[in-house]
């Protein structure tokens, strides 16, 4: 690849922070550090401000940097969509980076995944599953599937289905500490819970038409609920988790639902969440749409 043009500097530039130092990243392009150096340096000549901090052991960067970043990954995205499109005449394909919450991710969105790529061939899906939120603006994913309500911010949000909340608890504990009969009976267990900020420290519940919440304790929180019903599993205390994560091991008998009289029913949105507008690559359209799709069967 020729290195002289402004978008071989913006290539250079996102490998260096991809591959996090200037020599890993002269590696993956066939290049001398040196010459990684001296593209860099260009570079910011030529925009007239320090885009990365260097020392011997670590790469920051300015916030001119981050900026010069996001925009990088834009347009070297659009270049590659536009001429992929054009050599295989209009064939949807490129890479497809997905973002999801590990337990949902497991059971929900893999097998949507090999059905996309099956539809799709020629597109390649980048799957990341893990409990961190993505940043979408800055290139980290071009679609994240995120539970529960959403803060205001310039992305675009579809809803592809919602999901009910259940106590559950494994036979093994309840046989060592009781099964509680009335929420009020939970101050007296060990309850697992959540750690991440929209948690509630409550649980709800509702009793003869008016809901109410219990504050609940325990010695175990943690940001994964596929991590929760595990613990729950092996008899570390009592969960209060997504109905898509405990399904299959309620119906093998390896969980049970507890005070479900007690239900309030609320239900947890899930949605895409991606960058909309009229520079989205098809690839992010064709994938929302299907989860769209999917859902509605």
């Amino acid at each position: 690849m020729d290195f002289n043009g402004r978008s071989g500097d913006m290539v250079v530039f996102t490998t260096v922070a991809q591959e996090g130092s200037l020599s890993a990243a002269a590696r993956a392009l066939g290049l001398t550090p040196s010459a990684v150096s001296r593209i860099i340096t260009r570079t910011e000549q030529r925009l007239g401000t320090r885009l990365l901090l260097r020392t011997t052991r670590a790469i920051t960067f300015t916030a001119e940097g981050e900026a010069y970043l996001r925009g990088a990954r834009r347009i070297l995205a659009d270049m590659a969509e536009v001429e992929e499109s054009i050599a295989d005449q209009g064939v949807p394909r490129g890479r497809l980076r997905v973002s999801a919450a590990l337990g949902h991710g497991r059971l929900a969105i893999v097998p949507l995944v090999a059905a996309f790529t099956a539809r799709y061939p020629k597109i390649t899906v980048d799957l990341s599953l893990g409990d961190e939120v993505v940043d979408i603006l800055a290139g980290e994913a071009d679609v994240a599937v995120r539970f529960g309500p959403l803060p205001d911010s310039p992305l675009t949000a579809r809803r592809i289905g919602e999901t009910g909340q259940v106590v559950v608890a494994s036979p093994d504990y309840l046989q060592r500490h009781g099964t509680p009969l009335q929420p009020e009976d939970l101050a007296q267990h060990n309850c697992l819970r959540f750690n991440f900020r929209r948690a509630e420290p409550n649980w709800p519940f509702i009793r003869d038409g008016q809901s109410f919440s219990l504050p609940v304790c325990g010695n175990i929180e943690c940001s994964s609920g596929e991590a929760l019903a595990q613990l729950a599993r092996v008899g570390a205390g009592i969960a209060r988790i997504g109905e898509f994560s405990v399904a299959e091991d309620i119906q093998r008998g390896d969980l049970m639902p507890l005070l479900q009289a007690f239900n309030p029913g609320d239900r947890e949105p899930i949605h895409a969440v991606f960058a909309g507008g009229s520079t989205m690559p098809v690839r992010v359209r064709l994938f929302v749409d299907f989860l769209l799709e999917q859902h509605q069967m």
